[in-house]
Order: C-alpha cells, then sequence, then structure tokens
C-alpha cells in the first residue's frame, strides 16, 4: 500500500475502532490498485449511520466491484453487514430473495397427499394449531376426524395407534412438539417410510411440529412438505397482529369492555409485544430466548377480563401474579430473566395507567394507551405509531442496537462457514503447512503439566486454610486441559506428516484451527469461554501463569476470579476460612461486596479475601462516588477496575442493584441442581443513584471474560 498513512490517533490496541482499521489495511490487496485516502474520508463513513449506503473515495468506488465493496464494510462497519447483503441480493437475484413469503396454510396443503408429510418448523412467539384448527373445520375435517398429540415420554406408541388409524379411517393426524420425541423420531421415520398409495385412505394427512433439530429425520424432510410461520416483527406489528386475534377482533368481547379494562388490555397487548421483541438484543435482553406466543396473551386477556368483572378495584396483586407468574413466568427457568419478565409487568399493571391520562409506555412519550373508542380506532392508533422502535422503550441504551447487530453478523459469518464442508479444507497442501505452523505455535507455549504432588507437599491440605485444596484443584483440572491441547496438536502434526491416520477427530480439529475457532474436543475439557482460537489460547496461557506464580510466590493479595476453571469452589474456600476462624456454622454465612477504590492492595484483608478481572456490561463504575452510571458510550464492556472485598454475612442494601455475575457474555447456561444457571456464579450488590428498575431493563450484570 503506498499514500498516505493512517496517523489518526487511536485509544489504544484494546479499542474497537484500532481493530477495526488494522482490519482494514491487512485486508487491502483486492485491486491491486494503489490507495490515496486521508483519514477524514474513512472517518465520514466509520461515523455513518448508514456506512453501507456512504460512497468510498473515488479511487476505490471505481475500481472494486459491489462484492469487494462489502469487504471492505465488513473491515470497518461490520455491524452494517446485514444490510448491505440483502441490498446486494435484491439487487442481483431480486426482492423475493430477502422477503420471506406470506404463509399460505391451502397452497401447502394442495402440494401434499396422503404419503407426503406436512411439516411446521417452528419458531419462537409463532403457533401454527390456531391456523391448523380453523384450517381444518374450513375442510370439514374438524371433530373427531382431527385428532392431535403433543409428544414426549411415553406418547411414541400413542402416536403410532392414531397414525394407524388415520390411514385406515382417511383422518388427520397431528404431532406436536417432535423435537421433544427424540428416542422415537427413527419410529417415525419408519412409519413414514411405509406410506404407500394402497396403505393410506385419500384423505389422510400426517401433520407435524417440530423446532429445528439434529435429531429429526432427514427423510421425512427431504419428502415433507415444509412450512414455517415466522412471528411479527416490531412493537407495531405485533400489537395490531394481537388486536386482530381472539378474543379483541371479537365485537361483543370488544364492546363489553369498560374504558379501565380497555387501558389494561391495551397495556398487556403492549406487554406481550415488548417481551416478544427484546429476544432480538441477545443476551441484553434474554438470558434465555423463551417462545412466549399468542395463547400466553389469550389467557391473559380472559382473566384481566373476569377479576374486572368480579371485583369494583382491580386487584394488580392478583392479575400480576397470574400473568407474571403463571402465564407468562411459566415458560421462564432463569431466575434473572423472571425478575425482568415481572420489572416490565409493573409498568403496564398498575392504577397510573388508569387513573393517569398522561401516563406513557416509554421515556419519549410516544408510546401510551389511547383514550377508549370503538374498535376501529384503536386499529387505527397502532397503525399510526412508528414502524420501527428505538430501544428506549425496552429500557435499553440506543447503542445495543450496535450490539444486536454485530452478533448477527457474527452468526451470518459463523453460518457460513459451516457451508465449507468442515475439515476437508485440511488435505490441502497450503492448509497442510498452516495446519501445521498453527500446531506447532500452540505446543511451543504451552507450559509443562503442573507438578501436583509437589503442589500438595508444599501447600498440604489445612484446617484452617482452605485455599491450598482449590489450588491443587485447579492444577489437576487445568493439566487435564493442558494434556487434551498437547496430545491433539501432536496426533495433527503426526498426522500431517503421514505418521498416523488423519480421523474423524483431528479432521474437526483442522476445520477449527484453520477457522479461528476453540475445536470441540477441546471445549468439552475446558472452562466456559467464548473466544476465538487466538484470544483463547493467550488467555489460557494466563490462567496457567496465575496459578503458577502462586504456587512459586506464595497466596496471591489479590486473587484474579476470572482466573479460576471452578470459580465457585474459590468463593466457597473464601467462606470456608472465615466459618472456621471464627468458629460459625458456614451454612449461617453469605457474601457482602464492596468495590474499593485503589487499584492495588499490598497486604490481604484480615477477613475475607480481594478479587479483581471483572467487566461491567451495560454500564459504568464512578470510583469518586462509588456508585453505578450510565455512560454515553456504552458499546464496549469497560473492565471493572477494583476489588471486591468478601465479607461476613448476607447483607442486604435497598438502595443497591443486585447485579448478577456470568463466566461468559452468553449469559445462559445448563440449569444445574442448585436451581441457577451454570454460567451464573453469584450475585453482587452496587449501589446505585437510580431505581434498580432502570438497570433491570439495561440488563447490567458482571462479565468474567470478554468474547475476543
Amino acid at each position: 500500500m503506498r499514500g498516505r498513512k493512517f496517523n489518526q490517533t487511536f485509544e489504544g490496541p484494546s479499542s474497537a475502532g484500532w481493530r477495526n482499521r488494522q482490519n482494514l489495511l491487512s485486508a487491502w490487496n483486492l485491486s491491486g490498485g494503489v490507495l490515496y485516502v486521508c483519514n477524514s474520508e474513512w472517518q465520514k463513513i466509520y461515523d455513518s449511520k448508514e456506512p453501507q449506503s456512504f460512497p468510498l473515495p473515488e479511487q476505490l468506488s471505481n475500481t472494486l466491484n459491489e462484492l469487494q465493496k462489502m469487504i471492505i464494510l465488513r473491515c470497518l462497519r461490520p455491524d452494517k453487514i446485514g444490510p448491505a447483503i440483502t441490498t446486494f441480493v435484491t439487487d442481483k437475484l431480486g426482492k423475493k430473495f430477502v422477503e420471506p413469503p406470506p404463509f399460505d396454510l391451502t397452497k401447502s396443503y394442495l402440494d401434499s397427499n396422503s404419503t407426503i408429510p406436512l411439516l411446521f418448523v417452528l419458531s419462537p412467539g409463532a403457533d401454527p394449531m390456531s391456523s391448523l384448527l380453523k384450517f381444518a373445520n374450513d375442510r370439514d375435517m374438524a371433530g373427531n376426524k382431527f385428532e392431535s398429540i403433543s409428544l414426549g415420554q411415553g406418547q411414541g406408541p400413542i402416536a403410532t395407534k392414531m397414525i394407524q388409524k388415520g390411514m385406515e379411517e382417511g383422518t388427520w393426524v397431528c404431532l406436536q412438539n417432535c423435537h421433544l420425541a427424540v428416542s422415537w423420531m427413527p419410529m417415525l421415520e419408519k412409519i413414514c417410510e411405509e406410506f404407500s398409495s394402497e396403505k393410506c385412505h385419500p384423505v389422510f394427512r400426517l401433520w407435524l411440529t417440530s423446532y429445528p433439530s439434529p435429531k429429526f429425520p432427514v427423510n421425512i424432510l427431504q419428502n415433507g412438505v415444509k412450512m414455517t410461520n415466522e412471528p411479527p416483527t416490531g412493537l407495531r406489528l405485533n400489537l395490531l397482529q394481537s388486536f386482530l386475534s381472539d378474543p379483541i377482533s371479537d365485537p361483543a368481547f370488544f364492546s363489553g369492555c369498560p374504558e379501565k379494562e380497555l387501558k389494561l388490555l391495551f397495556g398487556v397487548c403492549f406487554f406481550h409485544a415488548l417481551v416478544q421483541e427484546r429476544r432480538k438484543f441477545g443476551p441484553l435482553g434474554w438470558n434465555i430466548p423463551y417462545g412466549f406466543n399468542e395463547s400466553d396473551l389469550r389467557i391473559s386477556i380472559r382473566q384481566l377480563q373476569l377479576f374486572i368483572n368480579e371485583y369494583s378495584h382491580v386487584p394488580f396483586e392478583a392479575v400480576s401474579y397470574l400473568t407474571g407468574e403463571c402465564n407468562y413466568g411459566g415458560r421462564v427457568t432463569d431466575d434473572w430473566d423472571r425478575r425482568l419478565l415481572l420489572t416490565m409487568l409493573d409498568d403496564f399493571y398498575n392504577p397510573d395507567i388508569i387513573e393517569n391520562p398522561r401516563y406513557t409506555f416509554s421515556p419519549s412519550g410516544n408510546y401510551y394507551a389511547p383514550p377508549k373508542g370503538t374498535y376501529e380506532d384503536y386499529i387505527e392508533f397502532i397503525k399510526s405509531l412508528p414502524f420501527s422502535q428505538q430501544p428506549e422503550v425496552f429500557g435499553l441504551h440506543e447503542n445495543v442496537d450496535i450490539s444486536k447487530d454485530l452478533q448477527q453478523t457474527k452468526i451470518l459469518f459463523e453460518s457460513l462457514l459451516l457451508t465449507q464442508g468442515g475439515g476437508t479444507q485440511g488435505t490441502s497442501g497450503g492448509g497442510d503447512s498452516t495446519l501445521y505452523e498453527i500446531a506447532d505455535d500452540i505446543l511451543s507455549k504451552l507450559p509443562n503439566d503442573f507438578d501436583i504432588e509437589g503442589c500438595l507437599s508444599k501447600y498440604p491440605v489445612r484446617y484452617e486454610e482452605s485455599m491450598n485444596t482449590v489450588l491443587v484443584q485447579e492444577m489437576e483440572r487445568f493439566n487435564n486441559l493442558i494434556q487434551t491441547i498437547r496430545i491433539t496438536l501432536i496426533n495433527l502434526k503426526k498426522a500431517i506428516k503421514g505418521l498416523v491416520v488423519m480421523d474423524a477427530e483431528l479432521e474437526a480439529l483442522c476445520g477449527s484451527l484453520l477457522i479461528g475457532k476453540v475445536p470441540e474436543n477441546w471445549a468439552k475439557r475446558s472452562y466456559p469461554s467464548l473466544k476465538p482460537l487466538g484470544s483463547y489460547i493467550l488467555d489460557f496461557l494466563e490462567r496457567l501463569k496465575f496459578l503458577q506464580d502462586w504456587y512459586e510466590l506464595g497466596k496471591p493479595t489479590v486473587f484474579w476470579l476470572s482466573g479460576f476453571y471452578f470459580t465457585q469452589a474459590f468463593l466457597t474456600g473464601a467462606m470456608q476460612n472465615y466459618a472456621r476462624k471464627h468458629r460459625i456454622p458456614i451454612d449461617l454465612l453469605g457474601y457482602e461486596f464492596q468495590v474499593i477504590p485503589q487499584d492495588t492492595a499490598d497486604t490481604a484483608p484480615e477477613d475475607g479475601v480481594y478479587i479483581h478481572g471483572l467487566f461491567l456490561d451495560g454500564a459504568r463504575w464512578d470510583r469518586t462516588k462509588s456508585i453505578m452510571f450510565l455512560s454515553i458510550d456504552l458499546l464496549n464492556v469497560y473492565y471493572f477496575v477494583g476489588f471486591f472485598e468478601a465479607a461476613k454475612s448476607d447483607i442486604k442494601k435497598s438502595n443497591a442493584y443486585v447485579c448478577p455475575l456470568y463466566k461468559t457474555s452468553e449469559r445462559k447456561g445448563v440449569l444445574s441442581t442448585t436451581g441457577h444457571s451454570t454460567n451464573f456464579i453469584i450475585a453482587l450488590m452496587l449501589n446505585t443513584d437510580k431505581p434498580v428498575q432502570h438497570w433491570i431493563k439495561r440488563g447490567v450484570a458482571l462479565l468474567c471474560q470478554l468474547d475476543d
């Protein structure tokens, strides 16, 4: 590259701007041309709200084709790759390739016959059963001519009898939630393979519903008619669908609603739209993306009507419990998601929505319950709402859209990599040399295994010092991971030389190494991490160094909490030390955390431990005032500088935000026997000058590590 250099001052190698510009420099070799561009031209593109539509500098604009321009955009503003690809596909192939076709059950039915199953591919928030039941009624197949069953444990034989009966008598059979009956899927595949025009009544149809599952029979997918009904996107379309559906669309129901019920009715519909739309923000929206659907809303509306008709005053506590804890909360498996759900519901089930005509659902005031009017008035009001909503209506910061777009770009490119055929690239000559270099580089940096016997001798099991046991256990866990990485890489080098067979496991290893991804067999024995391969190795080596320094220099004054393989063991060890020192039963103790202002500590605290290495997601920490506050720039996750002091007892602070601490930004995990996600570590109290509901809606949390 010739021409002017990028001489702008950046924050440093860790800043997103610095990385994007370095990516641009390294990626530039597309046209063989010469680049003479000043910083200000790139800055305009980088700062633009729509960089995918912003023209590149003239030299590039005239030289590069549309695909090459997208590569530049991918390096500079990856969050806008989605709209750029949509525009590219529309221009090259046509609009129909980017717009999902309308859901047409009649057309799909006409494409089938008695030997071809019809499969609904489910998506969260969309339930096709109501549409199917209505279609069955229109085709005169309702009542005893239509049988359905939700699959699960022990339902396989019943489903088999239903299918046999339907084949003989010419009825419709619907098997719901096939993804929940993995063990019965081979039997279903066998039944479908035996379908023939001689055995099946011409009217017979087999309807199936299933979420995407790797265990679903491929033959049924290939031979069946596949349909999907995506839920509406956006608050406006969600609200419109709710008002066009039962029971609200029933004139008798709507005309019988008093004004206070209409206000609450609009509120619960708005709440339903919010919980649906929060899913697109990933972990900042919900830890787990739940499949809330229209049935949750319908039962909530019916219950609301029942309570309003029975009582002179609305029993908000009762309707909030039924809607939040039962109808919607019944789907929620994460305690922190339940807290968010109930906090959001409080904005709609309260006396203010009835009594205050100026009550709004968002800080901007764009959303509110309209005054009493006709059904058509409500429909027109909903149609007048903004087509796309700002994050403020969810209680989120405006920059959350950038995080969402970056996540969608990541998913898009990961999906593209899956189409390349896995590890078969590793068989080419160029690929072999690259793989050998990667394996050699990692092996050269791997230290020897920890000396467990030497550690036990130097740090024996002691009643008054539980941290000795924690150190030994951590070394044992990391030894298993070191050995796995070392053995697989040594075998890979041998396979490249032709000394051993390149089996399926090594092929998968090749595929992961070439795309910079942590191999699956490493991840199975590893601590949770979402980092790419390069960052993962650096992080792994830092953790090993932390333990080696502990072994050589003695117990650290400040512990790197994020560096532990099993963080809960360290926290339990700290509590155990205090319990044994003060002779207090450990089940009577809890944790109290305090952020201290200084960066370092020369001596360990008399009680408890100092820890560091956490990241605050969604807010900033004011070290001078020792409170959490909102920052203008919340695109990145900021390093939480300071230490926590584990103290004596479980003390509740009314003015503090109860902040969950997670191992990774994914936040979700497997539900453990404690009732918490395996990704969740502990809850911390953080002081704030804002209502705690503000931070709950923003999804503020502490993380042990970043994704890069």
